[in-house]
């Protein structure tokens, strides 16, 4: 007989995104050509950055490091997810499932605290401009990337920790299409009332109280952008503007799914859809949309290959 906490569920069966083989072909298409389209465009960003030396400055070194990010967080579901739609029978093992999940969280909060960085980045170079190269100068910024890493490691780490305590007997049908901690967590067969509340805490409440920062570090950018009557006032409102963006974009679905009980809704899979699929090969190209120096740097890059 097996003890209380001990694990048999050696894998997990994928309900999937939606039952419809119409809608499944349909999904299947737009992300296939969306994530070959958009994928290479991140690693075009970190290949201009790093090649144009007129691009140093603090804000494209996060940049790039956000596009990379962002490019190795998109291979946690989608490939799957690909797979899985040509499958009749969606199945993860539960090593699988627990390694997804650690990456899906590692590379989450890292982005979540990536954009913490750059909102100090910001914050430093337009509140703070005489001091703006010695407070942000290379030691720092690596510091501040190293930092980052160790927090989503540390933030991912305690999800797992928690996760691996649980003991799964059965059933083992996970009403989503990747696993995650609100879904995995209900297959457990043991009480979860104090583990659900640690994983609030864990992700729901620090992903709360990081957009709440955010978004008044920015409030505080943008009155005293408006205030001023700099000459590079309209590029640092676009580059404030993109931020508030992409920080509405990724925030959002993360706070639906983290910070409410975890109780199913019927829009779980859509939130989750966008906030681990569409919105981590968009992100990049966002900002890049909305910078003209990386923008004409990428052109330039494209120029001389296609004339060799």
């Amino acid at each position: 007989m097996e003890r209380e906490n001990s694990t048999v569920v050696t894998e997990f069966i994928l309900a999937g995104l939606t039952q419809s083989q119409n809608i499944q072909l349909l999904v299947f298409t737009l992300v296939l050509i969306f994530y070959l389209i958009i994928l290479p465009g991140n690693f075009l960003i970190i290949l201009t950055i790093r090649s144009d030396p007129g691009l140093t400055a603090p804000l494209y070194f996060f940049l790039g490091n956000l596009a990379f990010l962002d490019a190795s967080y998109s291979f946690t579901v989608a490939p799957r997810m690909l797979v899985d739609f040509l499958s009749d029978q969606k199945v993860i093992s539960y090593r699988g499932c627990i390694t997804q999940l650690f990456f899906l969280h590692f590379l989450g909060g890292g982005e979540m605290l990536l954009l913490i960085v750059m909102a100090f980045d910001r914050y430093t170079a337009i509140c703070r401009p005489l001091h703006y190269s010695t407070v942000m100068n290379p030691r720092a910024c690596y510091a501040l990337l190293l930092a980052q890493w160790l927090g989503g490691f540390v933030h991912s780490i305690i999800q797992v920790a928690l996760i691996l305590r649980l003991p799964f007997c059965g059933p083992n049908r996970l009403d989503n299409f990747f696993c995650d901690v609100p879904q995995v967590i209900k297959l457990a067969c043991t009480d979860t009332f104090v583990v659900e509340l640690l994983m609030v805490f864990n992700s729901g409440l620090l992903t709360l109280l990081c957009f709440l920062g955010l978004l008044a570090s920015y409030a505080v950018i943008l009155c005293r952008v408006n205030g001023s009557a700099s000459e590079g006032k309209s590029k640092a409102l676009s580059t404030c503007t993109t931020h508030v963006i992409i920080i509405l974009l990724m925030f959002g679905p993360a706070i639906f799914i983290y910070t409410r009980p975890f109780t199913a809704l019927s829009a779980d899979k859509v939130v989750s859809f966008f906030h681990t699929v569409i919105f981590p090969l968009m992100n990049p190209v966002v900002y890049t949309l909305r910078n003209q120096e990386v923008k004409a740097s990428m052109r330039k890059i494209l120029s001389q290959h296609m004339v060799c």
